[in-house]
């Protein structure tokens, strides 16, 4: 059991605190910037601990899947140093590689031995991709994480260790198909052909392809199955490894061949998260009123960048000019048909539950995989403020009804909390429990959704 129920039946909820979301009276008119993007921070992290000289991230995300990426890399072999940065999102980061010391050494003393445990927490980049990057070591890794951390799926990573000849069993010595799981490298994996239904997750494809290079053989990944999901993310991990010198081969659909070779060292701006900046875009819209997100990349391969398509189907002004996204509320909100919104479908629910006609998200069903259901979970928050939402086989259906105020759970789920805030924005009286969730990509959200509402609401305009 996945959703709500089983989340709410593993955590003593009464004692989450309860979070009043800040009503809007007037119209927003603010400018925002967000932090670094957690995708492309954790791939970074993972290419530096393997990449053939020192590497510098610069403008990185600093969040608790980020400190848990770096934690785990560490306890791998990997130095990261916080160093002064340029920007307003804390230091930058210089990692020394695991590469440093020869990973293929058959010899336990040059490999580096790796008898250590690694906490997930509930991030899905540190429990899916670090386990092939212990497989490279000699020694063995235990991986456990968060409660919930335990229902999400795992199985299709450790069954493709084991195709790959490496040792993956529970805790207890049994067959392990999710957390928690012990890891027993050898010093070198040799690769070759592999195949894996990666249909529950994309991130599974990533894992593997962020590794591929510093297999003896490289890597001809291929998926057999029902469509991987978020192939944006896919697409992502490509583009940072050609960028760091890796051949990929992605021409025949459901094939990534990697060749075997060095990554090369870099030195890397971060592009701020444009999947966080959708509760701030979408509060344009709760409100009526006009947000701008200044350095929006122009080419980008965040699937974030999906908020200038959406949010104008649903009725906004968008506009991209001089590098500034500016996203205006419509007079209404416009229900959409919506397929793959990915990791933007609780911003975009949260924003069909005040729309003035029926919205369907479709090409969703790997939402119930995430930090928790994610289609039970906001079928279950809407409909007990009065809304009318239902599952579907892979999506959401969400039908206009007025909407009254009342407790948001965020089933320790960052977005899920997020959604939350942007219905309050609209119906006074809510409260987000735990909002602190949102420290997993965005630490300070509650300060920043305040500072939003502050830019034009002075005393009057705002309150919680």
């Amino acid at each position: 059991m996945t959703g709500p129920t089983a989340a709410h039946q593993s955590a003593n909820v009464a004692a989450l605190p309860l979070w009043p979301a800040p009503f809007a009276r007037r119209p927003v008119d603010a400018t925002v910037t967000v932090p670094g993007s957690k995708s492309l921070t954790n791939r970074y992290l993972v290419l530096a601990a393997l990449a053939d000289a020192p590497s510098r991230l610069r403008a990185p995300l600093h969040s608790r899947d980020s400190a848990l990426m770096i934690e785990a890399l560490r306890q791998l072999g990997a130095t990261v140093t916080e160093v002064p940065g340029d920007g307003d999102y804390g230091p930058d980061l210089e990692i020394i590689p695991m590469t440093a010391i020869d990973l293929r050494a058959t010899d336990s003393t040059a490999a580096g031995t790796s008898d250590t445990t690694v906490d997930c927490g509930l991030a899905g980049t540190v429990m899916r991709f670090v386990p092939p990057l212990a497989a490279l070591l000699n020694g063995t890794t235990v991986f456990d994480g968060d409660p919930h951390a335990r229902n999400r799926p795992m199985g299709t990573i450790i069954e493709a260790l084991s195709a790959l000849g490496v040792e993956v069993a529970g805790t207890d010595g049994r067959p392990a198909s999710s957390l928690p799981f012990v890891v027993s490298g050898h010093g070198e994996v040799r690769g070759g052909h592999l195949v894996i239904d990666a249909s529950a997750s994309s991130q599974f494809v990533s894992a593997l392809l962020l590794v591929g290079a510093r297999f003896t053989a490289g890597l001809h990944l291929e998926h057999v199955g029902k469509p991987v999901p978020s192939l944006d993310h896919i697409n992502m991990t490509i583009a940072v490894l050609r960028g760091v010198g890796v051949q990929v081969d992605d021409s025949v659909p459901n094939h990534w061949v990697v060749a075997p070779g060095p990554i090369r060292a870099f030195d890397e701006r971060i592009e701020q998260d444009l999947s966080n900046a959708g509760p701030f875009l979408a509060a344009a819209l709760a409100t009526g009123g006009t947000v701008r997100i200044p350095n929006w990349p122009s080419n980008t391969t965040q699937v974030g960048d999906l908020w200038r398509e959406i949010l104008a189907t649903m009725g906004a002004t968008v506009t991209l000019e001089n590098g500034t996204l500016t996203v205006t509320g419509g007079p209404v909100i416009k229900g959409a048909d919506l397929a793959g919104t990915s990791e933007l479908a609780p911003t975009v629910a949260a924003l069909c539950a005040l729309a003035e006609s029926p919205s369907r998200l479709s090409g969703i069903a790997h939402l119930r995989g995430h930090e928790t259901d994610r289609l039970a979970a906001l079928v279950a928050e809407i409909n007990r403020l009065g809304g009318d939402a239902e599952e579907t086989a892979d999506g959401l259906l969400i039908r206009p009804a007025p909407l009254h105020g009342g407790t948001v759970h965020s089933y320790a789920d960052h977005r899920m909390a997020t959604a939350g805030a942007i219905l309050g924005l609209a119906v006074e009286g809510i409260e987000v429990e735990d909002i602190a969730t949102t420290s997993k990509t965005m630490p300070e959200f509650p300060e920043m959704w305040q500072s939003m509402l502050a830019q034009n609401a002075g005393s009057t305009d705002a309150s919680s």
